[in-house]
């Protein structure tokens, strides 16, 4: 492995576990454990599956425009979310070609907007060009922040007993802010496999504890640790697009099938002249 690649706070978790590592958006990422990638969708399917994604981008917005600088960045409507709410949107060039797909979160005092780690720099950069016309203040919360991603029908059977929350409060694109297994954590029902199941942004340093607990509580519901494989075959299996591979800078939203998250209603966005 090239010395440059960062790790996730679980890479001697994931040694441990007998994953195959390979770079990925500049990090040393398990694509499998010794289980398999078709053992790890098969689970996913059927019980759940556990994905280290702390490599994703997390950036945070606040200030007294925080909502109308979104609006303007993103095409998706900014202004519809509620606290605890958030969106599958998309940044655009002036050309209209994509820059990323990301999820935005409003909290009670700002927004969190997760990022594809490849992208992180770019759309870190574009971000900030256009920041000095609005009252904002942008925050890189990327390296302390880890990301767990438990995913399958038996994810909320799961983790019932590791948290006081009602989880049946907690809806599609939705999240609440608590403990789970001890750890402060941002708790969103949402995923990137087509199951129901969880996300917990959680400080980098507990992201360890996290992960181990999940793990004892969750091999005997059927719980496997999931790599980068089975998070891509489970994705295509429905249609989930992936930045690079389905979304590029050279294609618009409406060339993407996308056309569903450009919100013409809203007012002006970088982007939408041409589009």
């Amino acid at each position: 492995m090239e010395m440059s690649l960062k790790k996730t706070p679980l890479y001697n978790n994931h040694v441990s576990l007998g994953a195959k590592l390979v770079p990925f958006a500049g990090y040393e990422m398990p694509v499998q454990y010794s289980s398999g990638i078709t053992s790890e969708h098969v689970a996913v399917r059927n019980e759940a599956g556990l994905f280290d994604v702390s490599h994703m981008g997390e950036f945070f917005v606040k200030g007294p425009d925080a909502c109308r600088f979104l609006q303007f960045l993103t095409t998706n409507d900014v202004s519809t979310l509620t606290v605890g709410q958030c969106q599958y949107s998309l940044l655009c060039q002036d050309d209209g070609g994509i820059i990323d797909d990301l999820l935005i979160y409003r909290k009670s005092q700002e927004y969190m907007l997760v990022v594809n780690a490849a992208r992180k720099q770019i759309d870190w950069e574009w971000l900030q060009r256009f920041a000095g016309d609005f009252e904002v203040e942008l925050t890189d919360k990327s390296d302390k922040t880890g990301l767990l991603a438990l995913q399958g029908p038996k994810s909320q059977e799961i983790i019932d007993s590791m948290t006081d929350l009602n989880l049946d409060d907690i809806s599609y694109y939705h999240f609440s802010e608590g403990e789970i297994a001890g750890v402060n954590a941002i708790i969103s029902r949402t995923g990137y496999t087509g199951e129901d199941g969880f996300e917990f942004y959680v400080d980098a340093g507990s992201t360890v504890t996290l992960w181990e607990r999940l793990l004892d509580i969750g091999t005997p519901f059927g719980l496997k640790p999931a790599g980068l494989g089975s998070r891509d075959s489970l994705r295509l299996e429905v249609g989930f697009a992936l930045y690079g591979n389905d979304l590029d800078a050279v294609h618009t939203p409406l060339e993407s099938g996308l056309n569903w998250l450009v919100k013409w209603e809203k007012g002006d966005f970088v982007g939408r002249d041409a589009l």
